[in-house]
């Protein structure tokens, strides 16, 4: 009995992919992070919430930010993998 024992595809870095998603990232994160602490700023000053408001008005919405560009990361992970079998 000939047992043949078949080796695992080696992974690589697919590097064009990876820097396609992160200058995307780069590109609609400055986006998404200038409206939220400029939307904290203006839901502050529309209700009157004063300095400390408007910090946490800031945060909520820079956390909103976040959680959208992590789902954007792995969105284009899903569209662009990192790794590739060879």
């Amino acid at each position: 009995m000939l047992d043949t024992v078949t080796k695992p595809a080696s992974r690589r870095i697919a590097w064009q992919n990876v820097v396609t998603v992160l200058g995307a990232t780069v590109l609609i994160g400055a986006e998404v992070f200038g409206a939220a602490f400029a939307g904290g700023w203006a839901m502050a000053s529309l209700f009157g919430l004063g300095l400390v408001g408007e910090y946490i008005a800031q945060t909520i919405f820079m956390l909103l930010g976040l959680v959208v560009m992590v789902q954007f990361v792995r969105g284009g992970m899903k569209i662009e993998p990192f790794t590739t079998r060879h």
